[in-house]
């Protein structure tokens, strides 16, 4: 579990709803913690083509993360919660998704190869995806919060464990780091605090806490599909090869504006 907020209730002596729900996925995060793609990239090994293809799907999942995020704000039932969603919101795309263009950037200047990550949403991506918007759609408050929780709390966790060891590499070093700024890992904190304060306001019984563990869970799942994904260059068959490269593949920057 993770050791940098509390995971008991000071009142109650009982777990927080957060932290329970951690424990009970303790097995797929440790699997997201010993994926070869994270330990290649903590020792400088990673291939830089296989980074690039993480970022440029990250870049797609972003925007449908942050719709998620926007559903739940328009979900909101108080003041509060909304003003916790469009914090959450303005984080994603006007902090990480920034980021992510920012090293994809440096990445492609290194002479990273183009495997077809930017010609479309891979297989990972698109049940990723689909599954946070499904709940999005189908959810309260609670449950969007049980589905984005652990993107946000698992990339901290796996930063805040990579560095101290992570090699002096040109992109990943920095990358990594991003991770364990003060502003992203107070953006999780609140994102946790607030999940549980909710939890605690509405009291969900014995079947709708399953629900959020269940939806807590497949989240997690997830989180393994996708560095699978990036670390096998997962792509449709259509678009896999010299076929894929006939289409038109996005662009490395951000959008201009407007």
């Amino acid at each position: 579990m993770n050791k940098d907020a509390p995971g008991t209730s000071a009142a109650a002596g009982e777990p927080l709803l957060s932290a329970e729900l951690r424990d009970q996925s303790d097995r797929i995060w440790t699997g997201l913690h010993a994926h070869p793609f994270l330990s290649e990239l903590a020792r400088g090994v990673l291939p830089l083509e296989k980074f690039r293809f993480f970022l440029e799907q990250d870049i797609m999942y972003l925007p449908d993360f942050a719709r998620c995020i926007a559903t739940g704000a328009a979900k909101s039932a108080t003041e509060a919660e909304l003003g916790f969603f469009a914090r959450q919101l303005d984080g994603t795309i006007n902090l990480e998704l920034p980021n992510q263009y920012r090293v994809l950037d440096q990445v492609c200047r290194l002479g990273a190869a183009d495997r077809g990550g930017a010609l479309a949403k891979a297989p990972a991506t698109v049940a990723y995806t689909t599954f946070m918007l499904s709940v999005a759609a189908q959810g309260g408050p609670l449950e969007i919060m049980a589905a984005i929780l652990p993107c946000a709390w698992s990339y901290a966790e796996i930063a805040g464990r990579l560095a101290d060891e992570i090699a002096d590499h040109p992109v990943y070093r920095d990358w990594v780091g991003f991770y364990t700024t003060d502003e992203v890992l107070g953006l999780v904190r609140q994102m946790r605090q607030t999940f549980d304060e909710m939890a605690a306001q509405e009291g969900p019984g014995p079947q709708t806490r399953r629900r959020l563990a269940e939806i807590f869970a497949t989240s997690s799942r997830l989180e393994g599909a996708f560095w699978e994904m990036a670390y096998t260059l997962d792509q449709w068959p259509d678009l896999s090869g010299s076929q894929g490269r006939l289409l038109a593949p996005m662009s490395a920057g951000p959008p201009p504006a407007p």
